[in-house]
């Protein structure tokens, strides 16, 4: 029978404890690393939408903007004819 005293008791349980470390930190590492970076690509994501739909609104704008100046343009033009 092994005789275990506090000195072997104390190495064993260190060295386990440094093991366990050295295999588990790469996988917290990683999996706190992934957390974050798809937290920015949400927020990178909600941004785009947003402008996205700014972009369309802005469109729209503009083509009302167009449509508005074309038919002050034939207004005009069919004035200065009439006269």
């Amino acid at each position: 029978m092994i005789r275990l005293n506090a000195k072997n008791s104390i190495v064993i349980v260190l060295s386990t404890l440094t093991i366990s470390l050295v295999l588990f930190f790469p996988k917290i590492y990683l999996a706190n690393n992934i957390y974050y970076i798809s937290k920015d690509i949400n927020k990178l994501y909600a941004n785009y939408i947003s402008l996205k739909e700014e972009n369309r609104f802005l469109q729209q704008q503009l083509e009302d903007m167009k449509f508005k100046n074309q038919i002050i343009d034939s207004l005009l033009i069919n004035s200065l004819e009439n006269k």
